[in-house]
């Protein structure tokens, strides 16, 4: 009897499993024949990942490597940490990262909190000709190429035919070398930095504010609130997911600083503070041949990225904000 019953157990199991199985693949087949478009787009972006973004890492082996043109990436000796013993033992390298550092870190610092104030700022506007015109003027900037800010800025800044020492002279003034000083040109690289990038941040908290129900605003307003409660109490608690996902992915970029950034407005005379790892490896690397120490370098500027930026996700994680 126990045989029997154990017999009818394992053929309803076996049934059980059989018509769940077969739910689940019906199911897939259906969400593949609705999705199967999506998919089809979402296939160059793979590509395009795997071309411009995974394929490239293969070349930091020649930061293990003492390369040279002739013998290619794979037929270039080994070097072991070589590379990075070397980039350590430079007394230059210790300046380098202090730089990026400070000019990265009050990058993020000074820049962070003008596009909140620039987004709360349009939404509080009414006339809607008004805030779409503003918003193009200081999204406009975003489109521009380091290039031209730095032409726009040496012509604002230039000692000589400068816009601005011209007015200083005019009005009885000594003219005052903005871009040769580093105080001056330190207020410079951070004002254009947020000119010209304050805009695109903008938009994005722009539509998170957008994303917030009237009803609190209207609910607020008939308890007494003024627009500064509205703001301190609804619309920056509302943002607040944004604001730390953007936090997030500019630690990321804590490294980096902006090779075009800082090469279009450094000059000679402060580079004690506008010598980054960008530029480095551009003088090093690609104008003085040495490929495998620069490459280390660059390797290093990107793990450091990437212990920053998990860093700060896990700080997100612990107010249920993280990326993943």
């Amino acid at each position: 009897m126990e045989t029997n019953n154990s017999a009818n157990a394992t053929s309803t199991y076996s049934k059980t499993v059989t018509s769940v199985r077969s739910a689940s693949k019906r199911t897939y087949t259906k969400r593949w024949k609705q999705n199967r478009q999506l998919v089809y787009m979402f296939i160059p972006v793979i590509i395009f990942f795997i071309v411009f973004r995974y394929a490239p890492m293969l070349g930091n082996v020649i930061a293990f490597k003492q390369y040279n043109l002739m013998q290619g990436v794979w037929g270039s000796p080994w070097a072991g940490l070589d590379n990075f013993r070397m980039m350590l033992d430079n007394p230059q390298t210790m300046q380098i990262l202090r730089n990026t550092l400070f000019l990265s870190f009050f990058n993020i610092i000074l820049g962070f909190p003008f596009p909140i104030l620039v987004a709360i700022m349009l939404n509080e506007v009414r006339m809607v000709w008004f805030k779409k015109s503003i918003q193009t003027l200081i999204y406009l900037p975003h489109f521009f190429s380091w290039v031209i800010v730095g032409g726009i800025v040496v012509t604002l800044f230039g000692s000589q035919d400068g816009v601005v020492n011209k007015l200083i002279e005019l009005l009885g003034g000594t003219s005052v070398p903005f871009l040769y000083q580093v105080s001056t040109w330190l207020g410079i690289f951070f004002g254009s930095a947020i000119w010209k990038e304050a805009g695109f941040a903008a938009i994005i908290y722009l539509a998170a504010i957008g994303s917030i129900d009237p009803a609190l605003y209207e609910a607020a307003s008939m308890d007494g609130a003024n627009k500064m409660k509205q703001i301190r109490y609804i619309t920056l608690p509302g943002i607040i997911p944004i604001m730390i996902l953007m936090l997030i992915l500019s630690m990321g970029k804590v490294m980096e600083v902006g090779f075009d950034h800082v090469y279009n407005l450094q000059n000679a005379v402060v580079s004690n503070v506008s010598s980054v790892i960008s530029t480095y490896i551009f003088t090093i690397g690609i104008q003085g041949g040495m490929y495998s120490m620069t490459t280390a370098m660059g390797l290093f500027e990107a793990v450091i990225g990437l212990i920053l930026i998990v860093s700060a996700n896990h700080f997100a994680k612990k107010f249920n904000q993280s990326l993943w």
